[in-house]
């Protein structure tokens, strides 16, 4: 399988590089066999079915990008990826060669970081771990950033803090938001509830994992980073009782994808609690276990999440649904528009 197959071209203006309001996004609905239809996320309640179940991640973006200061006065950019322990966290540092083992950086309000020589980087990527000068977390609110995506040409501002969290966001740890969540607003969740449709969370925590580009030519040869998840045991029970009752398993985007599948591989198909790290990569061919429909973004040629689309509802219809979302001016990438995805007719 070689990953120019799922390429595509989009125009720069497509991208979105600001949110709608929530509950107003577009939705190009995706049927098996019968043509795309184009609707808007707000008609989601009467897509679904009462006994339906959408599973949402829970995951909250940390402000985690800080900018500081190298030694001799350079200016650095470190996005924290990971916590290693109380002061250590591993980081994406920019420039990476500027940030050297045994570098200390300094920060406002007096925090400062050293680079530690562990754990050995690929070359180029600018991966480095740190051990701060205090616990990081308490300077988060004054002096992070919110990670947006390079893709989105234009600095953070203090709206992001909002409109790039979901309504579901409790738990702390993402780099980036899990932006099918994004199109829901609190009238949209009681409107679902009110067709008898239920929502369950679960946790992936966003990491590098997720957005690291494809550059083997076979895909076969990609290699997943490891992500964090939790399924706790309500959200267990809630999937055994959707499937007890003949409802669907509705997955609000590609990491409750990954997630679910990742814990049904270990388990006989079945949904357990659990916690751990996947590195599940889906590919056309992938046996999915859980997953009934997935509500998702736009997204990027020649990346992890299109292949795990591409598995799910077919290749060149999903291919074929792209330039048609183009033609018809949708919104790309995560501030953008919605697809509601059924799984391919022939798998």
């Amino acid at each position: 399988m070689l990953i120019r197959d799922f390429d595509f071209e989009l125009p720069a203006e497509a991208i979105a590089q600001e949110p709608a309001p929530r509950g107003t996004s577009r939705l190009l609905v995706l049927p098996p066999a019968d043509p795309v239809r184009h609707q808007r996320i707000g008609d989601l309640p009467a897509l679904l079915a009462p006994g339906d179940l959408l599973v949402v991640n829970d995951t909250r973006v940390l402000p985690a990008r800080l900018f500081g200061k190298r030694p001799g006065g350079g200016a650095v950019e470190l996005l924290l990826v990971e916590r290693q322990g109380e002061r250590s966290w591993d980081c994406l540092a920019k420039p990476g060669k500027r940030a050297r083992p045994g570098a200390r950086l300094t920060f406002d309000a007096g925090l400062t970081a050293t680079v530690l020589p562990t754990p050995p980087a690929p070359e180029g990527d600018g991966r480095r771990r740190v051990e701060f000068s205090a616990p990081v977390e308490p300077f988060l609110a004054t002096l992070g950033h919110v990670p947006l995506p390079p893709y989105i040409r234009r600095p953070d501002r203090a709206a992001d803090r909002e409109t790039y969290q979901t309504l579901f966001a409790t738990e702390p740890g993402a780099i980036a938001a899990p932006t099918a969540g994004l199109h829901f607003s609190s009238a949209l969740v009681t409107a679902l509830t009110a067709a008898g449709i239920e929502i369950a969370p679960l946790t992936l925590h966003v990491g590098i994992g997720t957005f690291k580009p494809v550059t083997a030519e076979l895909v076969h040869e990609h290699v997943m980073e490891a992500e964090r998840y939790v399924i706790p045991p309500a959200t267990a029970a809630a999937i055994a009782a959707t499937r007890e009752r003949g409802g669907r398993v509705v997955a609000v985007g590609t990491t409750v994808v990954r997630t679910l599948e990742s814990v049904a591989a270990a388990n006989d198909g079945e949904i357990v609690p659990a916690s751990g790290r996947t590195r599940l990569f889906i590919t056309p061919g992938f046996r999915f276990r859980v997953v009934d429909l997935l509500l998702t973004n736009f997204h990027l040629p020649r990346s992890t999440l299109l292949l795990l689309v591409s598995a799910f509802a077919g290749r060149e219809r999903v291919l074929a649904a792209y330039r048609e979302a183009i033609a018809t001016g949708y919104r790309f990438y995560s501030y953008g528009d919605a697809m509601l995805a059924w799984p391919a007719a022939s798998r």
